[in-house]
């Protein structure tokens, strides 16, 4: 672990508090001029103890020195507030010095978290207040105090590691850190009110068909006609709000898909899990601090679009990469897709919108009529609301609300029509086929794949077979 720069720590941490600690000479000694009685003794003592490591020219590799310096200055903080010199007594020295310590080579409050001892997907951070969604799917708190100023700065740590700064030149910025196992999201001050972070967990998901449907996220017929899919090119966009449980629906239909599939993989940040033979997984690269060098979702796509893929994941679309979607019917290649949405309809007006937006005197029109030729299903899905779930009701559910199917021959309104094959009316009910069929291109093509089976669509949608014992889980 990179232990805190303390220039840095000091030179952005303590000129951010009320300025008292930073002019009290407490760098030169353990012994101080004790801050007024209301201040916070952690933050007191974590200033000052990584100013003492600055003026002293403490070598942090040398962490016997370093805990001792510590001991002092915790040792001589109880000392005068024992005597009523100011302050108020701790109850824990060991607990303080480790706090410290934790704050030092860490990242202090937020250490459980990322250092895995705490499991989460998502931390949010706003200002003073540290939240996360824990793996049950609920929103909890820390329990240890967090004040912004030491919080800032390891979050200003975390970024670093990555090469990345946050600052008034750019008070916004996103970035993939800890190895590239979290996305971290920040907005600091005057954009935001405060300190406003989130960071997201990359989680290692192996979810398969069947399991989803052993959890009720998804029915058997619904895997099915998923499974049956992945056979052939096909274009799915898989829409719903964060946390819905897009990427475990992708990653479950890419293992049922066959294993020499010439999958490419484009994404932010990797949460995918491709297990094929003929299988490639990239990711984005932020630009250098001089500008350069970025490589960003669209690159991603155009490249792979070259390299004669069987299918194209774009693990988020939320900008250009939308547009060269629209050659990966061209390219003959399937096509599989998230995006943020609270419908099927909504999601494919979004990705066209983002593909308009992104092109160059497209016409509308247009561009709607080449992604009603490529999508040929939109799954959605969504979860339970946090807030009114109460405790000690399980987990939270996430569900494949609705699987519609999109005609290539759209209506003359501007607006995209599809047609529900299987729908779920609420968390409670099942995912029922609506009786509607699949648009007869797709049935065509999809009973050619599945007839060495001894398989069609129909039996698949009313439930008579299953493909989810034949098809092979990768």
């Amino acid at each position: 672990m990179t232990p805190v720069d303390p220039d840095a720590a000091v030179a952005t941490s303590a000129d951010r508090a009320s300025g008292d600690a930073g002019n009290n000479g407490g760098g030169t000694g353990a012994r101080r001029r004790m801050p007024v009685a209301s201040a916070d003794a952690y933050e007191t003592l974590r200033q000052e103890v990584l100013r003492a490591i600055r003026d002293r020219k403490v070598d942090l590799s040398d962490e016997e020195r370093v805990k001792q310096l510590v001991r002092e200055h915790v040792n001589a903080y109880q000392t005068q507030a024992k005597s009523g010199l100011g302050g108020r007594a701790l109850a824990d020295l060991d607990a303080m010095v480790n706090r410290l310590w934790t704050s030092i080579y860490e990242y202090g409050p937020l250490t459980p978290l990322l250092m895995g001892k705490e499991v989460y997907e998502e931390i949010f951070v706003r200002g003073g207040d540290v939240g996360y969604i824990d793996h049950d799917g609920r929103l909890a708190m820390l329990d240890e105090p967090v004040d912004e100023i030491e919080v800032r700065s390891h979050i200003e740590k975390l970024l670093g590691e990555a090469g990345i700064a946050v600052d008034e030149t750019q008070p916004m910025v996103q970035g993939q850190v800890l190895g590239g196992r979290a996305r971290l999201s920040a907005v600091i001050p005057p954009i935001s009110d405060r300190l406003d972070v989130t960071i997201r967990r990359y989680v290692l998901r192996r979810e398969s068909l069947p399991e989803l449907v052993e959890w009720g996220a998804i029915d058997n017929a619904a895997a099915s006609l998923l499974a049956a899919c992945m056979q052939i090119p096909t274009g799915i966009l898989v829409t719903g709000q964060p946390g819905s449980g897009k990427t475990s629906l992708v990653n479950a239909m890419l293992r049922a898909a066959p294993p020499a599939l010439r999958v490419i993989c484009c994404e932010d940040t990797p949460e995918l899990q491709v297990g094929h033979l003929n299988a490639s997984q990239w990711r984005t690269r932020p630009s250098r601090p001089d500008g350069t060098g970025e490589v960003g979702l669209r690159d991603l796509v155009r490249q792979a679009l070259g390299m004669r893929p069987d299918v194209i994941v774009v693990g988020e679309v939320r900008g250009a990469e939308a547009y060269e979607l629209t050659r990966a019917g061209n390219a003959g290649c399937g096509m599989i897709s998230t995006v943020h949405a609270n419908g099927a309809r909504e999601g494919l007006q979004a990705l066209a919108s983002t593909a308009i937006m992104a092109g160059q005197n497209v016409p509308a029109d247009q561009v709607r009529a080449v992604f009603s030729a490529i999508v040929d299903l939109v799954v959605h899905l969504d979860r339970e609301s946090i807030a009114l779930k109460r405790q000690g009701e399980g987990r939270i559910r996430r569900q494949v609300m609705e699987i519609a199917a999109v005609p290539s021959v759209q209506s003359v309104h501007g607006d995209f029509a599809v047609e529900p094959l299987f729908v779920r009316q609420g968390f409670d009910a099942p995912l029922m086929w609506t009786g509607a069929p699949l648009p007869e291109p797709l049935t065509v093509r999809l009973d050619r794949a599945l007839k060495h089976r001894g398989v069609t669509v129909q039996q698949l949608l009313d439930g008579t077979k299953s493909l989810l014992e034949s098809v092979g889980v990768q």
